[in-house]
This record gives structure tokens, C-alpha cells and sequence, in this order.
């Protein structure tokens, strides 16, 4: 890949042949035509008749689970009996059968209540910005996830007396949904299609037709079996194709709107154009597309390390925390921590760096199977060539790693602007006099200098905290970046993984100037009025979390939790917490 092809946003990916044939036009059409005849019936579907549908895809999803999974991991070359096989289940029918759990629950507390109840307390700051806690949703969560929180930030202005009326207003107002929504897939999680096509079809009302990306196409009759109660009615569709029967179908006057995770290249080439055409429009602010656009695009992920007197054993547990930040899924995620941000006058610093070499040096390079990885790590080894490497190549195996030392000084670092989609991490120590300097220096150094509005974490020991400069510091951190999720000690994924708060990039851009994205997904509490989410962990949990890189039995954890999600119940949770405890 040419160093002119990676330039501030995402890097370009090639485009691949998917394992399915595309769809053909006269196909294209039909599926738009019958969604469009089938709208208006979704949307006045009565709550009871969308339980029902509801319940039924939780039995189909269930039932194609073991298929999903084991299709992922041979794409992806994990063999079953691997710790990284966990993540096939976990990013894959865990999270959709998740999902649909909790959008049960929010359609009955609608039926019931008239909105989806909100599981925790409602809080105003003292700005008079309204915070409802999401997080934990329920008993489960509280023994699974033992210390974590997870809080919706509401957009400033919005009195707290009308926050109820701001959840699920598709189901407030006469005539809402109804519209055929053209998602368009992404091609490294399994679950983001189908949990986007969910966000659309339930919270919105609207149809669906899915695009599966070519790179996980293989995926798209699994999906389409495990939701055939909705095929079935003519609410949603799988199609296939590339960038061809993307632009048709993006351009189609029977589709209305798009929903597309991805790329903001791709973005802009929709709502734009390509070349200098295209750049042109959008400098004039005059779109070829009008169409209601919602879209996560990625980002350049960072994580601002706080400085404390740290143990050895915390240094070890927190190198585990960031290298699965990088290694989860290859690093193929739009999470993946890209940035690591310390303080320059940390004592331990060197130490926190040599505990992540070790860990990296540990994790067995995996399959780079998403398309253009190898360039894409040959053009940032060209701008780093002092880039460590971990693993060694092998094939189509890349190794980990990490570029130190980078300068938060200068404008336009490739390891700032661009988000790498491998696994490759820098590393930036920023000069402050004090720790809640540097904290405030970090917060402006990402908001400022590391593109992107997705995602963002902070890593502070508790008796940090202790200390009332630094622990309002802390705070002042967390109102005052600027990013869709904002996590405290766990990685920033939480926020897509646990499926009850809104999913997307921080509020406010548009197609002009759309970073991370616009709108969000997931967000099972149907909230109208979004800033942030903000999650809180543990800095430290016991057993090691199953999603480390460092947890030998996550294989087994993803298995028995997708059971689990099939049908909760205290003798399946004490299994996955005793596979759990082995790890």
C-alpha cells in the first residue's frame, strides 16, 4: 500500500470476493420491493406480535450458535480447542442472543410501563447534565461482571423530568418507522450486522436489508436462518455483494435510509462521491446523497495511563488489560487501543512498557486475515521503522507491535491520525509538572491530536483516587473527552459488548465532518437524547477475565456463556464461572 493511500481517518481496505456470489440486480430489487410493501406493517406490528418475534429469533439464534461459531473460527484459522476461539463466541451469537434478551425486556416494559425501565438511578450533575446508570441491567450482570458500571450521559439540556419521554419515541409516535433501512455490514465481528439490523428493526421500527461484507459473507445464511422469523414476514433480508451492489443499492429510490459500520472513506464515497469530485462536493457541502446516513466509522483508539505507585503484579495485570486491547481479533476492531498516552516523569513507566513486551511477546501471532493488514503494517513500519516486533512473521502472521517514544509534540504522526486495522500500538509519554496536569494535557492531546470520537479509556489505580486533586482530575477527564464511550479501567469494547447502552461515536458530527460516526445502535433502554457513555471497572479482577489474552479457558467461557444467554439460570452461570476460575 502506497504511503499516499493512508492519510487521516481509516486506511483504505482492498476490496475481496466474498465466498457468496453477489446478488444480482433483478434479486436487489425484489428484496427492496417486498421490504417496502411489508414497512408499514412493521411499524404498526403490536408490541405483543414483536415479543413473540422476538422470543422465536432467540430460539433460531440459539440453534445456529455452534454453526457460527465454528465458521468463524475456520475463517479466521482458531482451532476450537484455543483460548482465542472464546472470542468466535463471544463477538458472535453471545452478543446477539444478548441483544435480544435485552430487547424483550425493554418491548415488555414498554407494553407495561410505556418505556423501558431504567435499571439503576437517575442522577443530575452539578452542570445540570442528566445521567442515567445502565449498567449492571440486572442480577446476572452483577455476579458476572462483579464492580463494573456503566452510565448513559444524556445531551446537555435535556431537563431530567423529560427524560422518560425520551426513550423509545418510535413508540410515542403515530406513523413512526416504517422505512426500509439499507444496513450495510461490517466485516471483522460477526455480531455487528445482525445486532445493527436489530437496533433498526426494534428500537427504530423500520425493515431491514443486510448487505453482508464480503469478508464475513460466509456468514449470511447463518443469519438469515437464525432471524427466518423475520425473513419469513418480508421484514428483513440477507443480499451480497461488494462495492458495486453497495452503490446500487445506496442509490436505489426504494431504499430510504443507510446504516453503515465501517470506514469513513466508504462514508464519504456514499454521500460524496470519489476523486476530486467528490472531494470537491464535500468541501462545498453539497452531497450526490441526501438520504439519512447513520454510521460508526472507526477510530484511533487511546488509552491515557495514569501514573500511581503500582505493584508488580498490577503492572503485570494492566500489561495483560492493554496487550488484549491490541490482540483481541488480530486487532482488527475499532477499539483496539492504537494510542497508549503516559506521563513522561512516571517512575514506572519503563516498567509498565517491559510488562506489555512480555505479554506480547507471550500471545502467539494469529491469522492477519483482514484484508490489506499486510500492507497497511508495511506503511506504518515504514514511517516507524524502530516499530518492536513480537512474534515474528510468518505467512500471513504478523507480529505484535509497539512503536514507543512517539512525539505528542508534533501534528499529523501517522500513529495519530490513522487508524491502523492491525496489530500495531504506539506508545506517547506527554511532560506535565504534576499528575492532574498531565491528565489534563492527555484529555486535550486526544481530543485534539488522535482522530477519531469513538471510543477512549483511563486506567487509574484506586489509591490514586485517594489523593482529591487527582481524583477530580479524573472526573474532569471523563466530562470533558470527547468520545462515544469513555471506560475506566476495562477496556473501552465494554461499551459495544454489553449491548444496554447506546453504541456510536461522541455527538455532534454530521456528513461533513462525520469522524467516528453518527447515531448510534444497540442502546436497548431506546434513549432519544445521547452524548456519552461512560463505563467503570474494577483495576484489577479476579478470576482473570475471559476476554484477557492471558486467560487460558476462554474458549471454554465463551461456550458455556453463549449457553447461558440461550436460557439464564444460576446452574449455567455457576458453570461459566467455574471455567472461568481455571482461566
Amino acid at each position: 500500500m502506497p504511503l499516499e493511500a493512508i492519510r487521516r481517518g481509516s486506511a483504505a481496505i482492498p476490496e475481496v470476493a466474498g465466498i457468496m456470489p453477489p446478488s444480482s440486480r433483478q434479486a436487489l430489487d425484489l428484496a427492496v420491493e417486498e421490504l417496502g410493501a411489508r414497512a408499514t406493517e412493521w411499524a404498526g406490528l403490536a408490541l405483543s406480535e414483536r415479543i413473540a418475534l422476538v422470543e422465536e429469533l432467540q430460539r433460531d439464534v440459539a440453534r445456529v450458535a455452534e454453526r457460527w461459531a465454528t465458521l468463524s473460527l475456520q475463517a479466521k484459522g482458531i482451532a476450537s480447542d484455543e483460548p482465542a476461539a472464546g472470542e468466535e463466541w463471544v463477538t458472535g451469537p453471545y452478543l446477539v442472543l444478548r441483544n435480544l434478551r435485552l430487547l424483550r425486556r425493554s418491548l415488555a416494559d414498554i407494553a407495561s410501563h410505556g418505556r423501558p425501565i431504567i435499571p439503576g438511578k437517575v442522577s443530575t450533575r452539578a452542570d445540570g447534565q442528566v445521567v442515567a446508570q445502565v449498567f449492571p441491567a440486572d442480577i446476572w450482570d452483577r455476579v458476572l461482571y462483579r464492580g463494573f458500571t456503566g452510565e448513559v450521559w444524556m445531551e446537555p439540556g435535556l431537563p431530567v423530568e423529560q427524560l422518560p419521554e425520551s426513550q423509545a419515541v418510535a413508540y410515542r409516535e403515530n406513523g413512526a418507522g416504517g422505512n426500509v433501512v439499507l444496513v450495510l455490514g461490517a466485516g471483522n465481528l460477526s455480531s455487528i450486522a445482525p445486532m445493527d439490523a436489530l437496533y433498526k428493526l426494534f428500537v427504530e421500527k423500520h425493515v431491514v436489508l443486510l448487505k453482508m461484507n464480503p469478508v464475513i459473507a460466509y456468514l449470511g445464511p447463518v443469519i438469515a436462518e437464525g432471524f427466518r422469523a423475520l425473513v419469513a414476514k418480508g421484514f428483513f433480508h440477507v443480499v451480497y455483494g461488494g462495492a458495486s451492489e453497495g452503490e446500487y443499492l445506496c442509490r436505489h429510490e426504494g431504499v430510504d435510509e443507510i446504516h453503515i459500520t465501517g470506514s469513513d472513506r466508504t462514508h464519504d464515497a456514499i454521500v460524496f462521491g470519489t476523486g476530486d469530485d467528490g472531494a470537491r462536493r464535500k468541501a462545498e457541502r453539497r452531497p450526490l446523497l441526501t438520504k439519512k446516513i447513520t454510521s460508526e466509522l472507526g477510530n484511533v483508539t487511546p488509552v491515557i495511563v495514569v501514573p500511581g505507585r503500582w505493584t508488580e503484579g498490577d503492572l503485570k495485570v494492566q500489561a495483560a488489560n492493554v496487550a488484549t486491547q491490541l490482540a483481541y481479533n488480530c486487532g482488527f476492531n475499532c477499539v483496539t487501543t492504537r494510542v497508549i498516552v503516559t506521563w513522561a516523569a512516571w517512575p514506572q513507566r519503563e516498567a509498565f512498557l517491559g510488562a506489555l513486551r512480555e505479554v506480547l511477546a507471550a500471545v502467539p501471532p494469529r491469522q492477519a486475515y483482514y484484508p490489506g493488514a499486510q500492507e497497511r503494517f508495511a506503511a506504518f513500519l515504514a514511517k516507524h521503522p524502530e516499530g518492536e516486533q513480537f512474534g515474528g512473521r510468518n505467512g500471513d502472521r504478523l507480529p505484535w507491535t509497539l512503536i514507543p517514544n512517539l512525539d505528542s509534540s508534533g501534528d499529523g504522526d501517522i500513529c495519530f491520525t490513522t487508524e491502523a486495522f492491525c496489530g500495531i500500538m504506539g506508545e506517547t509519554p506527554i511532560a506535565a509538572a504534576t499528575v492532574p496536569e498531565f491528565i489534563d494535557r492527555a484529555v486535550d492531546f486526544v481530543n485534539e491530536k488522535v482522530w477519531g470520537t469513538l471510543a477512549v479509556g483511563l486506567i487509574v489505580h484506586p489509591a490514586s483516587l485517594r489523593d482529591p486533586e487527582i481524583a477530580t482530575s479524573v472526573e474532569r477527564a471523563v466530562a470533558n473527552l470527547r468520545y462515544g464511550t469513555v471506560s475506566l479501567n476495562q477496556w473501552s469494547a465494554a461499551g459495544y459488548a454489553l449491548g444496554v447502552a447506546p453504541w456510536g461515536a461522541f455527538a455532534g458530527s454530521d456528513f461533513f465532518d462525520v469522524r467516528s460516526g453518527v447515531g448510534v445502535v444497540h442502546n436497548t433502554l431506546m434513549f432519544s437524547q445521547v452524548q456519552k457513555t461512560v463505563f467503570r471497572g474494577p483495576f484489577r479482577v479476579w478470576p482473570t477475565p475471559p476476554w484477557f489474552v492471558t486467560c487460558r479457558t476462554a474458549h471454554v467461557v465463551g461456550r458455556r456463556i453463549t449457553d447461558f444467554e440461550t436460557g439464564p439460570s444460576f446452574w449455567k452461570l455457576l458453570r461459566v464461572m467455574a471455567a472461568a476460575i481455571l482461566g
